[in-house]
């Protein structure tokens, strides 16, 4: 029995919200929280920014490159070029690592061929099948209007769409597809949370917020460095008083005796380091380091020695890991999109199980240098030594990311045939 489309506007609201900070910390728009002491009205003006989430972010989905199909017995490759597949395998893969799920819709154009749409986790949701990881039902805002209310909705549910717009009546388009067509693309799933985890968690938040802190403090101390404080003693009370701003940038101070003959005695405090602040910040770049498997390198703290491309390789291990584990879960969501797809252009319910040797392929993580082909080269050959034929073009061309040239055809007599 559906929850109905009450019910997955709720649960969209509850979780939204969640999703719109994260998209705030990917997008440098949030404002970390001061702490009392240097809480102060003219210090608010000052907005300091790390680009750090975008970097977590960014840094594993452009490792993350889809190549095609093996086995596209269903021409899967046909819907998706269709689509702008560089545009749209990229736009899914950063919201569903910003949000933890993104939503593709699939409907028909005006030539009644399926078209693919991503939809970020702020404005869709469903009750998912943990099996299969396809929905049961879905909601999702297709549209909003200049104040940010929803101007058009769908409910989804298996063989049928309604559409909910403003100011007109609501109306629904069946179809035979076994199940809605609202596909998730999810980022680490687990059996407690089937939608996926983001990759901006509250670690990355809590220490992103700390190390912007750090920055505000040291301009804050920045001003005090530049101009140090200074004190005079024994000034005379019946002094013209200086202006404190020509005093701290005037080359030269005249102060004469007194009538008893005394003169006033000048000092300045000790001038404040900003060492401090620049270790304080390190050790927060190593802790955000940390959590998603990135170096100090990536996050502006470079190292006097280059690091060769095996160096730089084994340094992201947790990094190439992390994508391995994306590719295998988004292969499988993708795989459902285009599964349901095929359903929509061929009008037919395929059974999801006639896709089983469909595979999706990946770019290599990490594109190989010179010395890693002759590594792989050298390797390849004492395998096929002694295992004749393991390595050919396809696998080959699978570990290097270079598609294989043409092989000339030779005749009998070792010339090439025309």
């Amino acid at each position: 029995m559906p929850y109905g489309i009450d019910y997955c506007r709720n649960l969209l609201n509850t979780k939204s919200q969640r999703n719109r900070i994260r998209y705030q910390f990917y997008e440098m728009k949030n404002k970390a929280k001061d702490m009392t002491l240097v809480r102060n009205s003219q210090l608010d003006s000052i907005r300091s920014m790390l680009g750090w989430c975008p970097k977590a972010v960014d840094s594993l989905a452009d490792r993350l490159i889809f190549k095609g199909w093996k086995n596209d017995h269903f021409n899967l490759e046909q819907i998706f070029q269709m689509n702008n597949s560089d545009i749209f395998f990229d736009s899914a893969i950063v919201s569903a690592l910003i949000t933890g799920c993104a939503f593709v819709y699939i409907s028909l154009d005006d030539t009644d061929f399926p078209r693919l749409e991503v939809i970020d986790g702020c404005d869709a949701t469903g009750i998912i099948d943990p099996v299969t990881n396809l929905l049961k039902e879905g909601y999702a805002i297709l549209s909003r209007d200049k104040s940010g209310n929803t101007a058009k909705e769908a409910y989804f549910l298996p063989g049928s769409i309604t559409i909910n717009e403003k100011g007109k009546d609501s109306y629904t388009i069946s179809n035979s597809v076994p199940y809605p067509l609202l596909v998730p693309i999810i980022y680490r799933p687990d059996a407690k949370r089937p939608l996926g985890h983001s990759r901006i968690s509250r670690a990355n938040m809590a220490i992103v917020d700390g190390a912007i802190r750090t920055v505000k403090r040291s301009e804050i101390s920045a001003e005090f460095y530049s101009f140090p404080q200074k004190y005079v003693i024994g000034l005379s009370q019946d002094a013209e008083r200086m202006d404190s701003w020509r005093a701290a940038i005037s080359s030269f101070l005249q102060f004469d005796k007194d009538e008893d003959g005394d003169k006033p005695q000048l000092g300045q405090f000790t001038q404040q380091s900003m060492s401090p602040y620049t270790e304080q910040l390190r050790t927060f770049a190593a802790l955000f380091a940390g959590e998603n498997g990135l170096t100090l390198d990536d996050l502006g703290f470079v190292s006097d020695n280059p690091s060769s491309a095996e160096a730089i390789k084994a340094s992201h291990e947790t990094l190439r890991q992390t994508a391995r584990k994306a590719q295998r879960t988004f292969g499988a969501c993708f795989l459902n999109v285009g599964y349901l797809a095929a359903c929509l252009r061929d009008d037919y319910p395929y059974q999801r199980r006639q896709f089983y040797l469909t595979k999706p392929m990946w770019e290599p993580i990490f594109e190989p240098d010179a010395s890693t082909l002759t590594l792989i080269g050298d390797g390849a050959i004492k395998i096929n030594q002694a295992i004749p034929g393991y390595f050919g073009r396809e696998n080959l061309a699978e570990l290097t990311g270079i598609e294989p040239g043409e092989v000339p055809t030779t005749g009998t007599g070792g010339e090439a045939d025309e």
